[in-house]
């Protein structure tokens, strides 16, 4: 008795890798699109004022920004306007939070309360708080209270709007079995309004703290003796436009952390919104 021979198979060759890699790549195609948008940026740069198409007195490089960056980090001259800026948006975007959230929940929840305040919200957050600094100097004066005031004036009116818009699109089903329960008013706002709300809420931040970082600067350049918004200012003054433009960086990596940790704590706690 023979047994058949049977044709061999060749195993084919492990596609984890090439799927594991490509599958990396998507999940940061943004960031890796948005890193090589900078690079070229950048490049472009280096190359203009190396041919002489831009005059490097005035826009630096980013050679130069970079030696600049080390000489302010090393000497630590640029750490108490780092640190005044810090303090200056940690308090305001404090107050913001503390203040704005709810708020806004009760706006969103009250159709009266949000009537009688719907036009005062939208002329404030139209009109630019620049125009009302004469008169915040005139009540709190120059010191770290006006700046404060400024902080919170740019990021709360953002931060309502969006929570109130929020809690007026809440789904109905929540409301009718909040009432059919007797939910009482203030646990319906943190056990089904407040949740429900969380996407809302964390746009209105990411929008509160790019505000709140403009508002920090624009105050420190009219409002202060410190800061990076000042340290920017002076620089510029005294035409070191390496200095300024690295004062500069430094504001545009401060909001990206910002933006970044905003984007995480979405991710974390709004991961259900997508799938609904």
């Amino acid at each position: 008795m023979t047994t058949a021979s049977l044709p061999r198979t060749t195993a084919a060759p492990n596609p984890q890798p090439a799927s594991a890699s490509s599958g990396w790549a998507r999940r940061h195609r943004s960031g890796l699109l948005g890193t090589a948008g900078m690079a070229i940026v950048l490049v472009l740069w280096q190359l203009s004022t190396a041919l002489g198409l831009v005059d490097v007195s005035f826009s630096s490089n980013p050679l130069r920004i970079a030696a600049a960056e080390g000489k302010l980090f090393g000497s630590g001259e640029i750490y108490p306007a780092l640190g005044a800026t810090g303090l200056e948006l940690l308090w305001g975007l404090g107050i913001t939070f503390v203040l704005g959230i709810p708020v806004g929940l009760v706006l969103g929840r009250s159709r009266i309360l949000h009537d009688m305040t719907e036009p005062m919200v939208n002329i404030l957050y139209s009109v630019p708080y620049v125009m009302f600094l004469p008169i915040i100097i005139f009540w709190f004066g120059i010191d770290n209270t006006s700046r404060v005031i400024v902080i919170v004036w740019a990021a709360i009116l953002p931060l309502i709007i969006n929570i109130t818009a929020g809690v007026r699109n809440l789904d109905s089903d929540y409301t009718r079995v909040a009432t059919v329960f007797c939910t009482p008013r203030l646990k319906f706002f943190y056990t089904i309004a407040l949740p429900a709300t969380l996407p809302y809420i964390l746009a209105g931040v990411r929008l509160a703290v790019g505000r709140a970082l403009v508002g920090a600067i624009v105050a420190e350049l009219f409002l202060a003796s410190q800061g990076l918004g000042y340290f920017v200012q002076t620089q510029t003054s005294n035409f070191n436009m390496d200095s300024a433009m690295a004062g500069i960086v430094l504001l545009a990596v401060v909001a990206l952390l910002l933006n970044w940790a905003v984007r995480l704590v979405e991710r974390r706690f709004t991961h259900w919104a997508g799938a609904q």
